[in-house]
């Protein structure tokens, strides 16, 4: 499997601070001392791989994982993951997971009066092919209430899981939708201070991978090292 390097940190406010008091999970959370730099040992940076026999059709196009067909407006989301020299990353795993079209995830935590849909998980993965491609159908995730604040809202969003050769490479990302008025009300996209790096996050229309008369596409390309990384959550 390709290796997946740790992205850098060359500017301080191209990635997410630890502390950020208006999402207020981060006060608890961000550390208080000094990082202690841990030596990693084999099992760490070695492991697992990742056959091909994961990218089933059902892992890739989560309107397709259930008997009937699910609510909401049908999406392609599809991009590349490349280092910060614009090189593939080939064959990594790619995880995603998000709430239904009314802004409900599948998970016991989440008691949002929102409905649930039978028919819609809202998880899947995929592996990135030789040049570095991933594609996933989906269904537009609903906003939904958060509680950090007073009438508090997270803007519509997708999770994104990356992995490199061993856990220990494991990054994870958001990706949200051009014109969305809620992004600059949400503490978490705003976590990231430099604006250019911010707008990474947000993924744009792509009229090459919309599919007349099925799905809009969105493209959302993903850079995991130097400057122009996109943001991570720390």
């Amino acid at each position: 499997m390709t290796r997946i390097l740790p992205y850098r940190r060359p500017d301080p406010d191209t990635q997410p601070h630890y502390l950020h008091p208006p999402y207020a999970s981060t006060i608890k959370r961000a550390p208080a001392k000094p990082l202690v730099y841990l030596p990693q040992t084999l099992s760490e940076i070695t492991g697992p791989s990742f056959p091909d026999v994961v990218t089933d059709v059902k892992a890739t196009d989560l309107t397709r994982q259930h008997h009937g067909d699910p609510l909401g407006e049908r999406i392609i989301v599809s991009g590349r993951v490349m280092d910060e020299d614009g090189r593939p990353l080939r064959h990594s795993l790619i995880e995603v997971w998000q709430a239904n079209a009314a802004g409900r995830y599948l998970h016991k935590r989440d008691q949002h009066n929102a409905p649930l849909d039978p028919n819609f998980t809202g998880s899947g993965h995929t592996l990135t092919d030789a040049e570095g491609r991933y594609r996933f159908v989906t269904i537009r995730p609903g906003a939904y209430p958060w509680g950090n604040h007073h009438n508090a809202w997270r803007p519509a969003h997708i999770h994104f899981s990356l992995f490199g050769p061993a856990f220990a490479s494991r990054l994870v990302t958001q990706m949200y939708f051009p014109g969305d008025a809620l992004l600059p009300f949400d503490p978490i996209f705003n976590c990231t201070a430099d604006e250019n790096a911010r707008n990474r996050l947000i993924s744009l229309f792509d009229w090459e991978t919309t599919i007349p008369s099925q799905a809009l596409g969105f493209k959302f390309d993903i850079i995991l090292s130097g400057r122009e990384a996109t943001p991570m959550e720390p």
